[in-house]
């Protein structure tokens, strides 16, 4: 493993990162480490904004001067692994050009390297071409979820996709299998939602009146005897929305770990199940006419 010391370091917001989240920022400059690291130097203050607190969602402005406190970086690649990762990633790419990519991101393979041990996909993309060396991810799928993902390669796109986040110009459309029947009539989910944090360290988002709005409309697709196969289309986007709505429900997303129902879900394992059926069907940036669809895996209809 090599460890890199970075002293105290400023750093003047250039136009390139103009709009840019304070978060995606750093997880660009501050590669080595971990992502979970920069988010808790931001939340304890050590990072500056023009000599104040900010937050991880503050957007910067030109000219805005950032200061970064002092941290170690570290990283230990297993090469082989990271070789067949690579090929992995190539072979996902479905639509290439010169200022973006859209990836069907496998599962099992985090959107960013989390603990500095391992590679995550955006910087495996930066490895494949060296043109791909200021790619930025437009958004984020969890780990175990597979499906179209955004990755710009040139910041100016990046705020464009950005600013269509930002303006609920954007259709997410996700393909799920859940436990139970869904019934046809439950079309759309609202809930407040909110991130927790339990005795045990865990970090979940369970249904909570104090918590943020949120709103997914469903569609059905196909059922079984014991299963369904549902359609989600996001319209807030919440932390893990998808799956805490169909559990909250009572019908858990089957090999969900976190929100699922364990019982089962080591029951399905034992019968070969190796993942979350969950998956981001399609993406599609209305205003900018980019649209683009990943095929729902074969495994799905194995269930349903």
């Amino acid at each position: 493993m090599n460890e890199n010391f970075h002293p105290v370091s400023t750093y003047k917001v250039s136009s390139e990162y103009e709009g840019v989240r304070l978060d995606n920022c750093l997880i660009s400059k501050l590669k080595g480490l971990p992502r979970a690291k920069i988010y808790s130097i931001i939340r304890k203050g050590e990072v500056r904004v023009n000599k104040s607190r900010c937050k991880p969602s503050y957007r910067l402005k030109v000219e805005d001067i950032i200061r970064i406190p002092p941290y170690t970086s570290t990283q230990k690649v297993n090469k082989k692994s990271s070789e067949l990762n690579k090929d992995k990633v190539v072979r996902s790419i479905l639509r290439k050009e010169k200022d973006f990519l859209i990836v069907n991101k496998p599962i099992g393979l985090a959107c960013h390297g989390g603990s500095g041990i391992s590679l995550g996909l955006i910087e495996i993309i930066r490895q494949i071409d060296k043109k791909y060396v200021d790619a930025q991810l437009v958004h984020r799928i969890d780990k175990d979820t597979s499906g179209c993902l955004v990755v710009a390669l040139k910041k100016s796109i990046l705020r464009e996709f950005h600013k269509e986040i930002r303006n609920k110009n954007v259709d997410k459309i996700y393909a799920a299998v859940v436990k139970g029947k869904w019934p046809e009539s439950l079309r759309k989910i609202s809930l407040s939602i909110k991130k927790e944090t339990l005795k045990s360290g865990k970090r979940i988002v369970q249904a909570n009146k104090k918590g943020k709005f949120s709103e997914t409309e469903f569609k059905l697709l196909s059922s079984g005897t014991s299963h369904s196969l549902i359609r989600a289309k996001i319209i807030t986007g919440r932390t893990h929305q998808i799956r805490v709505h169909s559990s909250h429900e009572g019908y858990p997303i089957l090999g969900d770990i976190k929100y699922g129902d364990a019982v089962y879900n080591k029951k399905l394992q034992s019968k070969g199940l190796k993942r979350m059926l969950l998956h981001a069907e399609s993406i599609n940036f209305k205003n900018l006419d980019i649209k683009q669809s990943a095929p729902i895996p074969e495994v799905f209809s194995k269930y349903v």
